[in-house]
């Protein structure tokens, strides 16, 4: 008798009992409603790889069915749309981050740790006298910009910050990646300056994440944003890799305009002009306003943002003018 023969026939007398089982299990039964899932709530829970082991939490909640899930939902809030991520990798957040005064922290875009108060007593006036004719180059680079951007929002500055900030976190993200990389390639550390643009880069992504709150895009606008980005950030990247010192200049010159930006914007707010709402609530937090703040308070502590910026970009040109690389003097870590 061949093998095949002898399985088919193994499998005629064993296959009627093994399958008639199977489904009988109350585990098979439940299968079919597990994988559609029940009551529209899709609970497919698929272990792809065995673990060698799983905290009690990710156990409970693999355990559970979907009304089980449904009912636990309910009584965690009841308008609140819970979502219930089961995982068993372990890295679930069991302890809810509060404030000082004991209240639950609600967001997840930064932490309480990362909070600061900002430095206002810098000084707003100052700037870098353009001498040498990459200087000059720079200068006028960022001036020909602000012409087109005074043309098109005239005196609407909250979209003239919106826009501000979708180009002004373009150069740390740039400059820190092209460290990064450089890190790399030359097994070398970097003195801080990685950490300290992608620092910048993250303060300026708040600053707009502030305004979207304050002042909402029109469609047009959002287009023109698309479009500037991708223009800026290739620009500044091919400039980056020709010249960093030229295009640290070219940021400390922008970061000149945002300042006489954000003190126009201030006399607006102070004449009656623009309305002094209140500050939003993501921007009290970050920057640990008191709860009364005002829109007048946030454009204030977003120039002083700018100044610092302002100061470690031409701090960074300087550096490459005097012939030495940003890694042979220690970054300004958390300046602003």
């Amino acid at each position: 008798m061949s093998s095949r023969m002898a399985g088919s026939i193994l499998l005629r007398h064993a296959g009627t009992r093994l399958f008639t089982a199977a489904a009988a299990s109350p585990a098979a039964a439940a299968r079919p409603a597990l994988l559609a899932g029940a009551d529209g709530i899709p609970a497919v829970m698929v272990r792809l790889m065995s673990t060698s082991s799983s905290s009690p939490a990710a156990a409970a909640a693999a355990a559970a069915t979907p009304q089980e899930a449904k009912e636990e939902a309910a009584k965690d809030g009841g308008d609140k749309k819970a979502v219930v991520i089961n995982s068993y990798w372990g890295i679930e957040q069991t302890n809810k981050l509060v404030r000082e005064d004991g209240t639950e922290w609600k967001w997840t875009c930064f932490r309480p740790w990362e909070t600061y108060t900002a430095d206002t007593s810098i000084d707003l006036t100052r700037h870098h006298e353009p001498k040498t004719m990459l200087d000059k180059i720079a200068y006028w680079t960022v001036k020909s910009l602000r012409f087109p951007t005074d043309v098109f929002f005239q005196r609407r500055y909250g979209c003239r910050a919106m826009m501000l900030e979708t180009v002004a976190a373009v150069p740390g993200m740039v400059g820190g990646m092209l460290l990064h990389l450089r890190s790399l390639r030359r097994f070398e550390q970097s003195g801080g300056w990685i950490r300290a643009l992608l620092e910048e880069a993250e303060n300026e992504r708040m600053h707009l994440m502030t305004f979207m709150e304050v002042a909402k895009p029109r469609w047009y606008e959002r287009a023109l944003v698309i479009a500037v980005q991708g223009v800026f950030f290739n620009a500044y990247f091919l400039g980056y890799l020709l010249s960093p010192k030229f295009a640290h200049r070219v940021v400390g010159y922008l970061e000149e305009e945002a300042i006489h930006s954000y003190t126009e914007y201030l006399k607006d707010l102070e004449a009656g002009k623009i309305d002094n709402v209140p500050a939003p609530a993501i921007a009290i937090d970050y920057w640990r306003l008191p709860a009364n703040a005002t829109l007048k308070d946030v454009v204030t502590v977003v120039r002083a943002d700018e100044a610092h910026h302002r100061d470690v970009n031409h701090f960074a040109s300087d550096i490459h003018c005097q012939g030495m690389e940003l890694k042979e003097s220690p970054a300004p870590i958390g300046y602003h």
